[in-house]
């Protein structure tokens, strides 16, 4: 039964290692808990199916943050953000920009607090970059916003023609999410 209300559920699953992850699953079957508790979503039938359909992706954390940043459990929401580039090498440039070019640095400096940068490496329209900010409430994300889009530091940065959006994104969505009781983020 789903969730009134509920469309999606998104879960986010650090791993320090793509061998932490290739056997994720099947250490997830062997234990007995695990398969306990779950066991209802596992066998669930086809007359009743647990979800509609997952989706995955498999995101490479940026060098300037390669761990999650996790700020303290209180209110809080978060804007997930996909920029897709037209080709490899714009959606390369935009990640330089992240990690070289200043751009983390310029969202912790004006209130845009992350939780993660990746490439997407495996996913959907690739190639991309994704990213998590996290917000008290929606008062703060316009805040952090307004003041990174006026600032002296990302106008410079933004006006270097390697790095014009027109070059090297396509298309950019954003999604607002609040976490579930249960979240660690």
């Amino acid at each position: 039964m789903k969730p009134e209300g509920q469309t999606k559920l998104f879960v986010l699953i650090p791993y320090s290692s793509i061998q932490d992850f290739t056997g994720s699953q099947e250490k997830l079957m062997k234990d007995s808990t695990y398969t306990s508790a779950a066991e209802a979503y596992l066998n669930a039938p086809a007359t009743a199916p647990a979800y509609e359909r997952i989706e995955n992706s498999l995101l490479y954390a940026f060098a300037k943050m390669p761990q999650l940043k996790v700020s303290a459990a209180k209110a809080r929401m978060f804007e997930l953000r996909r920029y897709e580039s037209p080709g490899e090498a714009a959606g390369k440039k935009k990640i330089e920009m992240f990690n070289d070019g200043g751009e983390i640095d310029i969202f912790l400096k004006k209130g845009l607090p992350p939780v993660f940068f990746g490439e997407t490496l495996v996913g959907e329209n690739r190639p991309n970059l994704t990213y998590m900010l996290q917000f008290d409430d929606m008062a703060a994300h316009d805040a952090g916003w307004k003041t990174f889009g006026t600032s002296d530091e990302w106008n410079k940065l933004k006006s270097i023609p390697d790095y014009a959006d027109a070059k090297i994104i396509s298309k950019i969505t954003s999604l607002f999410l609040v976490p579930a009781e249960f979240s660690q983020v």
